[in-house]
């Protein structure tokens, strides 16, 4: 349900999913506790496009 739910946003917002999937991931390896940056609209756009 949780990647379901990432998908759909991403799609809402015009991101590209693998590339959002991607750049999620990454930012979760590095910052666990800083999720804030990986919601869509503060996520840049340059990479997810």
């Amino acid at each position: 349900a949780i990647l379901y739910s990432l998908v759909e946003t991403a799609k809402a917002n015009d991101l590209v999913v693998h590339d959002y999937i991607t750049t999620c991931l990454q930012h979760l390896a590095e910052q666990p506790d800083n999720l804030e940056p990986l919601l869509p609209w503060n996520i840049s756009k340059a990479r997810c496009r």
